[in-house]
């Protein structure tokens, strides 16, 4: 029984070795490109927050260095001679009820394709999910004429709709996927203590949507907030309603001729602030969304 054994347990020694070695060489490759991809991503943001702080001499003459001093009149040259600060509250009230809309519209209509079952579920369920296929850059021409003949041209009105309306596809699939890993026994229990389905729906299920609802709120908060081709072709003419992404345009357009580089960076790095501020808030939050559902 011991001559038989020993070959075995060192036949699988030695099976296991280069599996080891393998992953070794994997997980230093692996860490090596997020590595690389990490500095990719910080390193020009880094720089175009340092280039803030500068004046334009020493940007063109030491693009690499560090200021000299802290010229924070750069910001708010930004902020009030180029508009950016005005530009930053269109965008903000443009986005919160674009968001706020799209998050409602999405969680009660993704509910209903999880919970119900009804004819033709399935076939109004990948409509929704059709639209992820559908490009804007189609949509533009007969949108436009959509708008203005809706009497939404110029407003922000339109702009907010046009802002649900193509954030509805992603947020309807992923939280209807989210809502069928909710535990149905909460559900049926609450029915049976006299809950409607209205009450059913806010007070309970969406409470427990909770992780899902605010990384698809994150989501739809980064791509309305940098979204460009729609305010441009939506807005046009009076630039009090113009929005941060159209705003920096034209900054960055003037500064080609004035030279003023250290207002643009400054521009430039306001319009990051938000973005930063809420990937740092909500990361945790972010990565329990896109986990929860296969945890459970």
């Amino acid at each position: 029984m011991t001559t038989l054994d020993q070959p075995t347990a060192t036949v699988v020694v030695g099976r296991d070795r280069p599996v080891r070695r393998e992953l070794g060489v994997a997980n230093t490759l692996s860490h090596g490109f997020l590595l690389l991809w990490g500095l990719l991503t910080v390193l020009p943001l880094l720089w175009m927050f340092i280039s803030s702080f500068k004046t334009n001499g020493e940007i063109l003459s030491d693009p690499w260095g560090l200021p000299g001093a802290l010229h924070l009149d750069n910001w708010a040259r930004a902020w009030t001679g180029a508009h950016i600060g005005r530009y930053f509250l269109n965008s903000l009230v443009v986005v919160t009820g674009s968001v706020s809309l799209t998050m409602l519209m999405g969680a009660t209509a993704a509910y209903v394709f999880a919970r119900y079952e009804f004819r033709g579920r399935q076939i109004v369920y990948y409509l929704f999910v059709g639209g992820l296929m559908f490009p804007v850059f189609l949509a533009l021409v007969p949108l436009f004429f959509v708008v203005r003949n809706a009497g939404l041209f110029n407003s922000w009105a339109g702009l907010i709709l046009v802002y649900a309306a193509y954030s509805l596809p992603f947020t309807v699939f992923f939280l209807t996927a989210f809502f069928r890993t909710l535990p149905t026994s909460v559900a049926e229990a609450a029915l049976v203590d006299g809950c409607g389905h209205f009450r059913l729906f806010f007070r309970v299920m969406l409470p427990m949507a909770r992780p899902g609802m605010i990384s698809v709120a994150i989501f739809n908060f980064l791509s309305h907030w940098n979204q460009f081709l729609l305010p441009q072709v939506l807005l046009q003419g009076d630039d009090s309603k113009w929005m941060l992404a159209q705003g920096l345009f034209a900054l960055s357009v003037s500064q080609g001729y004035a030279g003023d580089y250290a207002r643009l960076f400054a521009g430039l790095s306001i319009a990051v602030l938000p973005v930063l501020a809420i990937y740092v808030a909500f990361q945790r939050q972010v990565q329990a969304g896109l986990t929860a559902g296969q945890l459970k």
